[in-house]
């Protein structure tokens, strides 16, 4: 309800609105309004209150909480269902707890943590998620895909993001094949996809993202190859106005390409890539390979030509880009 009332405020940002109409559209008291405006003031939200007028929010806390990203979401939203924890080991982790229970964790659930104290990457990386920072969210789907279409949504989910970043900021973004945001060559965000299937379907699919807001340092092992938008910025950012640009991104981006399918995305992604046309190495759980990134075919699949012309088709790698 405390996000409710949120929503309602922030519906209302350039006017007051008074207590009898949150009473009347929330169908609660008065004292339960004031109540909850007195929770919201206790928690940083700047709301002004002036007789026979109402209730005025002036300004936002960059603080995150369920209320606080359920307020963002409007009533066509698909995140109807907001899993919040100060610290996680993982927001993936706990999304693959989640699963269990689908009935109240259904299509759209996103899980949201201010700290994670075990976060991870690719190819089991670990990943730098300090408290009061960054975005690091979990996405569960489930999606009537072929397996062979979900690396799909992680070249979906890089468009969203760099979008999201794009709309919020002024930066130059960019991505590097398959998932790495980058920001004058440094990693700003990384996606991570994991699924559970069977042979012939896809069952669940969680999309996990973090992204690096205002860190203004990194620990010695990854200052030279990580950033964040705070340092390109060089100044501070919401990261709930992230949280809701990113998820609003990505919602409109998923139900166009559940309708027409990849080849609206690709374009968009292309349009944002390094990769394309770089000699690169690509190192797969199989082999070392360099070439050069020739394209991306209809399906998502990096095409690598090597020396001898032999092209090779990259599902999964982790790609250094060798002539930037």
């Amino acid at each position: 309800m405390k996000g409710k009332v949120l929503q309602l405020l922030r519906d209302h940002s350039n006017e007051y609105i008074s207590g009898e109409k949150i009473s009347q559209a929330l169908s609660i008291s008065r004292t339960m309004v004031w109540k909850y405006i007195d929770a919201l003031r206790k928690e940083g939200y700047d709301i002004i209150a002036v007789s026979n007028k109402g209730y005025l929010l002036k300004g936002e806390v960059d603080s995150l909480s369920e209320h606080g990203i359920q307020a963002r979401l409007d009533e066509r939203s698909i995140f109807r269902n907001v899993v919040y924890q100060p610290v996680l080991e993982s927001t993936q982790q706990l999304a693959q707890q989640l699963l269990q229970e689908k009935e109240k964790n259904g299509q759209g659930t996103i899980v949201i943590a201010n700290e994670q104290t075990g976060g991870r990457g690719r190819l089991g990386r670990d990943w730098h998620s300090p408290k009061n920072t960054g975005v690091w969210m979990s996405i569960i789907l489930y999606p009537k895909l072929d397996i062979r279409q979900t690396p799909q949504l992680t070249l979906l989910t890089a468009v969203a993001v760099v979008r999201a970043i794009e709309k919020i900021t002024e930066l130059d973004v960019h991505i590097k094949w398959p998932n790495d945001i980058l920001i004058n060559k440094k990693k700003v965000a990384g996606i991570l996809t994991e699924l559970q299937a069977d042979p012939d379907r896809v069952k669940s699919v969680i999309i996990g993202i973090g992204l690096n807001v205002n860190q203004t340092s990194f620990p010695e092992e990854i200052k030279d190859i990580a950033t964040s938008i705070a340092i390109e910025g060089n100044k501070g950012y919401k990261r709930i106005d992230l949280i809701e640009a990113i998820l609003f991104e990505f919602q409109w981006l998923y139900e166009v390409y559940l309708s027409k399918g990849f080849s609206f995305i690709k374009p968009l992604w292309e349009a944002r890539t390094t990769t394309l046309g770089k000699r690169i190495t690509a190192t797969t759980p199989r082999d070392v390979i360099t070439g050069v990134a020739d394209r991306m075919d209809d399906d998502g699949v990096l095409l690598l030509k090597d020396d001898e012309g032999v092209i090779h088709r990259i599902y999964s790698a982790d790609i250094k880009i060798l002539h930037d």
